[in-house]
C-alpha cells in the first residue's frame, strides 16, 4: 500500500516540476510584444517629428538635356521655408538656368535649332500641409517662368536668314499630393506677355515663327523602393496657331543616388514634337531626355545612414521641402511665315502673301491673319506649293466657322 502512494507522490512531484519549467520557458515569450510589420504613420513615430527640425533651407544645382520644347540647361536653385507650422510650411522656390544650344541636327522646338546661351528663370510660391495622421502631404504652388530664346539654323535643310532672339513668359499652377508610396500632381502652364496664349507667335527667322505652348497635365507615380520611383503622365498642349495642339503621354524613372543627389530619365511621346521623324530616330520620336539635381542642406530623413531605421518617413516628410516640378517654358515652331507679313501692325503688306517656304514642307494648317481691311480668315497651306502653281500666292480656304474669307 505504501509503494503505490510513494509512486503517486513521485509522479505528482515530477509533473509539478515539469509545469514549473514550462511556465518559466513560456514567460519571456509572453512578455515580449509582437512586432507589427505595418507602414502606419503612428507606428513609425512620424507624429513626433518636429517640422522645424525637418524642413530646412536647401540649395543646389540642376541640369537637364533637351526635351519636347525644352532646351539643354544647367543652373542653380534654392528652397526657402518662409513660415513653418506644426503641420504645414509656406515656402518660396526659385531657379535660374543657363540655356544652351541644341544638339547638332536636332531641334528641340521641331524645325529651328536653339542657339547661343540665355538665362531663364522660374519661381514658385507655395503652401504644403500634412493630414491628421501625417500619412499624406498636400500642396499648392504657383509662380512665374521666363525664357529668352536665341535661334540659329534648322535641322531639316531649310535655309533661313535674319535669325532673332525672342522672349517667352508663362504663369504656372500646380496641385500635389504625396503619401508613403504614391504621389501625384496636376499642373497648368499658361503663356503670357507679348506671345501669350492665343496671341500672334514670334517671328524667329525668315521662314518660321515660334510660340510658347500652353500645357495642362497630370502625373501619377509610385515609390518602387526608398531610392527608386517611377511615374507616368498625360498632358494636353495648345499653341503655335494649332500646330502644337494635341494629347501626349510621358514617363519618368528617378533614382536617389545619395542624400540630395537624384537623377532621372524621361520619355515623352508628343506628336507636335515627333512629326516628320522616322521610327529609326528613337531619341527624336520619343523625346528621350535625362536630368540631374544636387541639393545641399536637405533634411536628413533621406540620408542613407538611417534609411533602414525610418524607410517610410522620407517620402512624406521630405516632400515638404521638395523642389516643385513642371517649370520649363515649352516652345514650338511649325508654321512657315510670309515675308511680307507685318507683325507690328498685324497686316499683310500686299494683297497676296508671298510665302518663303521650301517645296514640300508646308503641311500644317495656317494661322489667323488679317488682310489690309482687317478681317480675319483661315488659310491652309498645301504641300508642294510650287508644283501646284501657287508659289507666291495663297489658298483661301475657310476652315473655322464664323470667320470671314
Amino acid at each position: 500500500m505504501q509503494r503505490p502512494i510513494r509512486f503517486s507522490l513521485s509522479l505528482a512531484s515530477t509533473a509539478a516540476l515539469a509545469l514549473s519549467s514550462l511556465s518559466l520557458a513560456i514567460r519571456p515569450a509572453a512578455a515580449e510584444e509582437p512586432k507589427a510589420d505595418t507602414t502606419e504613420a503612428a507606428d513609425l513615430g512620424v507624429m513626433g517629428v518636429a517640422l522645424k527640425d525637418a524642413v530646412k533651407f536647401n540649395w543646389g544645382f540642376q541640369g537637364a538635356l533637351q526635351g519636347a520644347g525644352t532646351p539643354n540647361q544647367a543652373g542653380i536653385g534654392g528652397f526657402l521655408p518662409l513660415v513653418i507650422g506644426d503641420n504645414s510650411v509656406f515656402f518660396l522656390d526659385a531657379q535660374a538656368n543657363a540655356n544652351f544650344a541644341d544638339f547638332n541636327e536636332y531641334s528641340s522646338i521641331i524645325n529651328t535649332k536653339v542657339a547661343g546661351t540665355t538665362i531663364s528663370t522660374s519661381s514658385r510660391l507655395g503652401y504644403r500641409w500634412l493630414n491628421g495622421d501625417r500619412s499624406w502631404m498636400f500642396g499648392v504652388n504657383a509662380g512665374y517662368d521666363s525664357r529668352p530664346m536665341a535661334t540659329g539654323g534648322t535641322d531639316n535643310g531649310v535655309n533661313v536668314t535674319n535669325s532673332r532672339s525672342v522672349f517667352f513668359q508663362q504663369v504656372a499652377l500646380n496641385l500635389e499630393a504625396v503619401s508613403n508610396k504614391w504621389f501625384t500632381s496636376a499642373y497648368l502652364l499658361y503663356p503670357i506677355g507679348e506671345y501669350g496664349y492665343n496671341k500672334s507667335p514670334a517671328r524667329i527667322n525668315s521662314v518660321y515663327t515660334a510660340d510658347s505652348v500652353m500645357t495642362a497635365g497630370v502625373d501619377v507615380g509610385y515609390n518602387l523602393t526608398p531610392n527608386l520611383k517611377a511615374s507616368v503622365g498625360y498632358y494636353y498642349s495648345e499653341g503655335d496657331f494649332g500646330a502644337a495642339n494635341g494629347n501626349s503621354v510621358k514617363s519618368r524613372l528617378e533614382y536617389n543616388i545619395a542624400n540630395g543627389l537624384t537623377s532621372g530619365i524621361n520619355i515623352a511621346y508628343d506628336p507636335a514634337y515627333s512629326r516628320g521623324y522616322s521610327s529609326g530616330d528613337f531619341y527624336k520620336t520619343l523625346n528621350l531626355s535625362a536630368d540631374l539635381k544636387w541639393r545641399f542642406g536637405a533634411n536628413s530623413y533621406g540620408a542613407p545612414s538611417i534609411r533602414n531605421q525610418q524607410p517610410v518617413l522620407m517620402p512624406v516628410i521630405q516632400a515638404l521641402s521638395a523642389t516643385p516640378a513642371n517649370r520649363d517654358v515649352r516652345v514650338h515652331d511649325g508654321i512657315c511665315t510670309a515675308d511680307n507679313y507685318d507683325p507690328v501692325n498685324k497686316r499683310w503688306r500686299g494683297e497676296f502673301p508671298s510665302w518663303n517656304c521650301k517645296d514640300g514642307i508646308s503641311e500644317e494648317w495656317g494661322a489667323i491673319r488679317e488682310w489690309e481691311w482687317g478681317r480675319p480668315y483661315w488659310v491652309s497651306y498645301i504641300t508642294h506649293l510650287q508644283q501646284q502653281g501657287y508659289w507666291g500666292g495663297y489658298i483661301g480656304v475657310c476652315e473655322k466657322p464664323g470667320n470671314l474669307c
